[in-house]
C-alpha cells in the first residue's frame, strides 16, 4: 500500500488529508512539527511527503534538505503563495506546491498525478462490497465484475476517494465531464443513478438538498 506522510502543525489540517487520503485508499502517517519528521523519515519508508513550510523546530525547507537525497516526491502545502516562494520549493526538489486553502479533492489528484510520475499510483479503492483497482480500471461488487462507462467510473473513483463527504454537483459535473456545469442538466442525475441500480447503492449514494450527492459507508 502506498504510504504518505503529512507533515503539518496544524492538527485540523492534519486530520482533513489523513482523512481523505485513507478514503483514497493511502497509509497515511502524521506529525505537526520539522524535528519529529525528519526522526520519522529517517526510521520509516514513505512513498510520498506532504510538507508544509512553516513548521515548529525545524522549517519545509530544512525538511527537504534531508528528504532530497532519499528521491521521496515530495508535495509543499502552504499559505506562503507568492512566487519566490514556490520557485524556492520548487529549485529544493519539490515536485507540487499547493497553497491553502486547498480542495481537497484538488489534492487527491495532485497526490496522483505525483505518484503516476514516480510509478508508484497502484491503488486499490474499497467500499462495503465494491473494490475498484484504479490504474486498471476494473470494478467488481462482492467478487463480481461490474462494467460501467467511463463517466460512470470517473464518478465512482470520486465518491470512493471522499466517503461520507457531501460533494457538490458543479465539482462532480466539471472534474468528470471536464465541462461547465448547467443548473437545469440531467446528465449527471442519470448517471448517479445508474451508478446506484449497478453497485446497490440505493441506500448510500444520496442526494444533499442543494448541494450535490453523499457516498455514505460505515468504515
Amino acid at each position: 500500500m502506498i504510504k504518505i506522510l503529512i507533515v503539518d502543525d496544524e492538527k485540523p489540517i492534519c486530520d482533513l488529508i489523513d482523512l481523505n487520503l485513507s478514503a483514497a485508499g493511502y497509509h497515511t502517517m502524521a506529525v505537526q512539527d520539522g524535528i519529529a519528521a525528519i526522526d520519522l523519515i529517517e526510521k520509516e519508508d514513505f512513498d510520498l511527503v506532504l510538507l508544509d513550510v512553516m513548521l515548529p523546530g525545524a522549517d519545509g525547507y530544512d525538511v527537504m534538505e534531508y528528504i532530497r537525497p532519499l528521491g521521496v516526491p515530495v508535495i509543499f502545502i502552504t499559505a506562503k503563495h507568492e512566487v519566490r516562494d514556490r520557485v524556492k520549493g520548487l529549485k529544493l526538489g519539490a515536485d507540487d506546491y499547493l497553497v491553502k486553502p486547498f480542495d481537497v479533492v484538488e489534492l487527491v489528484a495532485r497526490v496522483e498525478a505525483v505518484l503516476r510520475r514516480y510509478h508508484k499510483a497502484e491503488r486499490v479503492l474499497t467500499a462495503g462490497d465494491v473494490q475498484v483497482d484504479v490504474e486498471a480500471r476494473r470494478v467488481t461488487r462482492a467478487g463480481k465484475p461490474v462494467v460501467l462507462t467511463n463517466k460512470e467510473f470517473g464518478l465512482l473513483v470520486l465518491f470512493m476517494e471522499n466517503k461520507n463527504v457531501a460533494l457538490f454537483r458543479e465539482t462532480l459535473y466539471e472534474k468528470v465531464w471536464e465541462d461547465e456545469y448547467f443548473a437545469d442538466s440531467r446528465t449527471l442525475d442519470l448517471h448517479v443513478q445508474r451508478l446506484r441500480k449497478k453497485l446497490g447503492w440505493e441506500q448510500n449514494l444520496v442526494a444533499v438538498y442543494k448541494v450535490g450527492y453523499r457516498l455514505e459507508v460505515s468504515e
